[in-house]
């Protein structure tokens, strides 16, 4: 007889937790779930200015010492971006000024753009 009294409590509380989820679902119109294919998902392009303190095409490294990135709210620091568009190299001379665009990709931080 418990048995049947607990499975019963468990098949109730089963079924009005779902009909409050569902319920509750309507909050959540027009929220990106994540259903997007990653392709599909706009990367964030971000800046940053400073001076070239190394240029490695081999390695397809560059580091910059470059000031605050608010977009990301990093403060001023010295760090190594990848490059993979070789036409970036010539404007990637070390101890030249340079203000670059970069974005996430994966785990890499990766310029985009050399001004």
């Amino acid at each position: 007889m418990k048995l049947r009294t607990c499975t019963t409590f468990l098949a109730t509380m089963i079924a009005t937790i779902s009909v409050f989820a569902q319920t509750h679902m309507g909050d959540m119109k027009g929220m990106d779930m994540g259903t997007k294919p990653v392709a599909e998902a706009k990367q964030q392009t971000h800046t940053a200015a400073g001076t070239v303190k190394k240029a490695d095409p081999k390695a397809g490294k560059v580091t910059l010492q470059h000031g605050p990135v608010a977009s990301l709210n990093w403060p001023a620091m010295t760090m190594a971006f990848k490059v993979r568009d070789k036409a970036l190299w010539p404007r990637l001379e070390e101890g030249k000024k340079v203000e670059i665009e970069f974005t996430k990709q994966g785990a890499d931080y990766v310029v985009t753009g050399v001004k």
